[in-house]
């Protein structure tokens, strides 16, 4: 019996996609997703400006990193959109002039929904641990959590969960602390 042998999806399977959707090619399948919803897109939004502000600019922290929404990631043959991203200037001292990035970011953080939880934590974070990607946090904006992970040995391991109510002082960002509460939309 013939089996059907499908070919792995290129970048121009990306390009092809609808304007409101996200693609991304993992493990040589094409994953797609509408764009976030607005409780994922607050959160998201919140949380970059807490990091962004005293991470990237240097505006009363540490600096001394970039901070980007959705950077787009060649790591391999994979391309990936994560729902932040930093670099840690000492690794990447200038922005590339091209429209992606392949050299893996140094935190990763993931905006879970019931349509992206699985994909990110069964397919992506893999990934980033093969990458070297030293943090990575996941948000959930469902449950109001935030879980911390480092990578050990080519393997994560929970540093944290924060719930409701905590205050996140978490790594690679410990200078900083907010109530996570304040990333939500109520």
């Amino acid at each position: 019996m013939p089996q059907t042998v499908l070919k792995p999806a290129s970048y121009s399977d990306l390009l092809a996609l609808p304007e409101h959707w996200v693609g991304e090619i993992i493990q040589g399948a094409l994953e797609t997703q509408p764009r976030p919803g607005p409780r994922h897109a607050h959160a998201q939004s919140r949380l970059g400006a807490r990091i962004n502000g005293p991470f990237d600019q240097g505006l009363g922290g540490p600096g001394g990193w970039w901070i980007l929404d959705e950077p787009e990631l060649h790591l391999g043959a994979d391309i990936m959109v994560p729902d932040l991203a930093g670099w840690r200037r000492e690794r990447m001292p200038s922005l590339p002039d091209t429209a992606w990035f392949e050299l893996a970011p140094d935190w990763v953080c993931e905006i879970l929904s019931p349509a992206t939880a699985r994909k990110d934590r069964v397919l992506k974070m893999p990934i980033y641990a093969r990458e070297g990607v030293q943090h990575v946090w996941l948000l959930d904006p469902q449950i109001r959590t935030l879980e911390v992970y480092g990578l050990k040995q080519q393997h994560w391991l929970l540093l944290r969960s924060y719930g409701q109510g905590d205050p996140v002082a978490a790594p690679p960002f410990e200078a900083l602390s907010f109530p996570l509460d304040v990333l939500w939309s109520d």
